[in-house]
């Protein structure tokens, strides 16, 4: 499926002016980056970048596209003809899906002609703001959770693809499962899921429902037990189950206080390798509120899928050299800074990050501890992965993260607001 026209009417008009004035086949560099993170946030993390690649690959103007645009009259004849011969031979670089970002840093390049960069614009900040904000919130609610695993559930709080794209986000920041099936299809993330209120009130009493699902799915299962009173719930939920009863799910209430409960009640039925799930709401504050009760896993829905306050990363996409020669946008409020970048992470000896190097004109000096954060993605317009599968790219994403997040100073993980972890100082290479 052609991702061709999943960008805005003027990234169009752009492209028919500069085809008709010559300006079209400037060499330029576009780089991606966030002026500030969301508000109080003290790191960012990549996220979404295998996906753009396979929507750049797919950025073709067929048939069907081609009569779009000509039946509109969004363009005239020489640029429907340039559209239609169009395939991206540029090249991109930027920084590892799983890396963490601070504002400034060039986390996505662009280098090609103007004409074929001009028109990424639209489709990269379209998946690269979504994502990153999904992974950012997510890796949050992971370093809140600790040693605890946190499960994605919001497939029924935003639209039906980005759910899938959340799943996938929540997945390589650190999330163990999703209830998404289609991001299991598609990227191998795995799934779980057992039943919902509706199967307890379908049947005449609790008890009933319990033996039904424990028939299906076996004394393993996870039962949701706060459909009428807790307590009584869980006395059912053992007495069908027995003592090996998987887990229990708790949805609405004092989750504090009904954990504690749960917890004494389940130890005194026996049945003390029982889990204790809860859901209902949560964002990275309450489950860090839960810290002290004994709770085994997360179920986290709406609160992710919309980046918990921060739905957007905030990322822009901005023209910083033409011909070589650096560029910028100097309005107020919205300034850039000219020149293609070239970023580098500084450490200390035990491995922590210090800092981050944003240099033009070349990379900084090389020091003892430096990790360069920029990788080729596409050469003349072939991606540098090409072989790899979707589950292989994601699980290395992954890893790369918690890589990353081992070096993030013990500052950088509060929840409470702050500036960001490190500074990122910017310098000017010389010749």
């Amino acid at each position: 499926m052609s991702t061709a026209l999943l960008t805005d009417h003027y990234e169009l008009t752009m492209l028919a002016a500069a085809l008709r004035d010559g300006t079209a086949q400037r060499r330029c560099v576009f780089e991606v980056f966030a002026r500030h993170l969301p508000l109080g946030r003290r790191y960012g993390v990549v996220a979404g970048t295998s996906r753009l690649l396979d929507a750049i690959d797919s950025f073709r103007f067929g048939p069907a596209e081609i009569d779009e645009l000509r039946n509109k009259q969004v363009v005239d004849a020489k640029t429907l003809e340039w559209l239609a011969a169009h395939r991206f031979s540029g090249d991109i670089e930027g920084y590892a899906e799983g890396e963490l970002y601070f504002p400034g840093s060039p986390i996505f390049t662009v280098r090609g002609s103007f004409a074929e960069a001009v028109l990424l614009e639209t489709l990269v900040l379209s998946v690269l703001n979504h994502d990153t904000a999904i992974a950012s919130a997510a890796a949050r609610m992971v370093c809140a959770a600790g040693e605890r695993p946190c499960i994605e559930m919001g497939s029924r709080r935003t639209h039906e693809e980005a759910a899938v794209a959340a799943a996938r986000a929540a997945y390589l920041a650190g999330f163990a499962a999703t209830s998404n099936l289609t991001t299991g299809q598609r990227y191998g993330v795995p799934t779980t899921g057992t039943s919902a209120h509706a199967f307890t009130l379908l049947h005449d009493d609790e008890e009933v429902a319990f033996t039904a699902q424990v028939a299906a799915l076996g004394p393993h299962t996870t039962l949701l037990v706060d459909t009428y009173d807790v307590l009584d719930g869980i006395r059912a939920a053992v007495r069908v189950a027995g003592p090996e009863l998987g887990a229990i799910r708790l949805d609405s209430g004092d989750l504090g206080l009904f954990t504690v409960q749960a917890r004494e009640l389940l130890d005194s039925l026996g049945a003390r390798a029982t889990r204790i799930v809860v859901t209902s709401d949560l964002d990275e504050y309450a489950i860090a509120a839960l810290a002290v009760a004994p709770v085994d896993g997360y179920g986290v829905g709406t609160s992710l899928v919309i980046g918990s306050g921060a739905p957007t990363a905030g990322l822009v996409y901005k023209l910083v050299e033409v011909d070589g020669h650096p560029v910028a946008k100097w309005s107020t409020g919205k300034p850039s800074r000219g020149g293609r970048k070239y970023a580098v992470r500084r450490h200390n000896r035990k491995g922590v990050m210090t800092g981050e190097v944003v240099a033009t004109g070349g990379p900084a000096e090389a020091l003892e501890g430096d990790r360069g954060l920029q990788v080729t993605l596409v050469v003349a317009g072939r991606r540098a992965d090409s072989g790899s599968l979707p589950l292989a790219q994601l699980e290395r994403a992954r890893a790369h993260h918690r890589d990353v997040m081992a070096t993030l100073p013990a500052d950088g993980r509060k929840l409470s607001r702050g500036e960001p972890a490190i500074d990122t100082d910017f310098v000017e290479i010389r010749p």
